[in-house]
């Protein structure tokens, strides 16, 4: 029997300092394990939130070398900002990374939200509705195949165009609640992403920001059961676990794999296509322990 939705996991991004031959073991692993995607957080930098300083490698390379080491899953960038490179870039690497993969790639779009990382590194933290509303219009155009101008206030094109063409434009998703950002991606996109503190980690609250997406594709003339739903859920399996505080309010899913098998059916019921899981700890060993989980979910 098919299980009820896809089940992603999101890999180590700032909990501990990982190196890469760990990051292709945890990709290989739940692979094996029978997951459906893996994903990457696309970040530069954390500071200024009471903790030490932390950063990730950067996540387009690492996604080009885990799409040259994997087989199966998909992947992608959860989720990629689009103010940290000029769009038609952005356009080039995600159809370079997806046809590295074999047509395994998630483009997965956001604004971005972390000032202290646009301030560092020099990337401009205003107007960033306005800058994605033009960024993604070439991003997507681009990856349609399409030959782009568009002259805007923070990004231009003339007359560009991907060569080598891609086989297929990537699937693209959403990952904002933003109302701009929507209007902007929901005629466009295939799917829509929620972080777990977005909605409370639960079921009843993805389905209510779920119902809001509905709500505003059909503002949009876009037909809302086309859009797929995507939930990330914060899932524990070691309580004694730190590298990942628990935002206060924010109850992780945890217990027994039945336990955790039957709280991601119940975000099935709740609208969800697929969930991500982020995991506390993010180990091989606990991507080895969740191959129960997802065993379960298909008897």
């Amino acid at each position: 029997m098919a299980r009820p939705l896809r089940v992603g996991i999101q890999l180590p991004e700032v909990e501990r300092d990982v190196r890469w031959p760990e990051y292709l073991t945890m990709a290989r692993a739940a692979e094996r394990a029978g997951f459906d995607s893996v994903w990457l957080g696309d970040h530069l930098l954390y500071r200024g939130d009471g903790r030490p300083e932390r950063g990730p490698w950067e996540a387009w390379t690492l996604l080009a070398a885990l799409a040259a080491s994997t087989e199966r899953v998909e992947l992608g960038p959860l989720v990629a900002c689009l103010g940290f490179h000029p769009p038609g870039l952005i356009a080039k690497m995600a159809a370079t990374v997806h046809e590295v993969s074999g047509g395994r790639f998630v483009l997965g779009v956001g604004a971005g939200w972390n000032e202290a990382e646009f301030r560092a590194f020099g990337v401009p933290f205003d107007h960033r509705a306005a800058r994605f509303e033009e960024a993604f219009a070439i991003v997507r155009g681009l990856l349609a195949g399409e030959r782009v101008t568009l002259e805007g206030r923070f990004w231009s094109a003339r007359d560009a165009v991907l060569l080598p063409r891609p086989v297929r434009r990537p699937p693209l998703m959403v990952g904002s609640s933003g109302d701009r950002i929507l209007r902007a991606a929901l005629p466009h996109v295939d799917a829509w992403n929620a972080w777990f503190d977005l909605y409370g980690n639960t079921p009843d609250g993805f389905a209510a920001e779920s119902a809001r997406i509905t709500e505003a594709a059909e503002r949009l003339a876009v037909d809302p059961a086309r859009i797929r739903r995507s939930a990330c859920v914060l899932t524990r399996l070691d309580r004694r676990a730190l590298e990942r505080p628990i935002p206060e309010g924010i109850p992780p899913l945890e217990g027994t794999p039945e336990r955790i098998a039957g709280g991601l059916r119940a975000f099935a019921e709740a609208g969800a296509d697929e969930v991500i899981l982020v995991v506390v700890p993010i180990t091989e060993r606990s991507i080895l322990q969740l191959e129960e989980v997802l065993a379960i979910l298909e008897a």
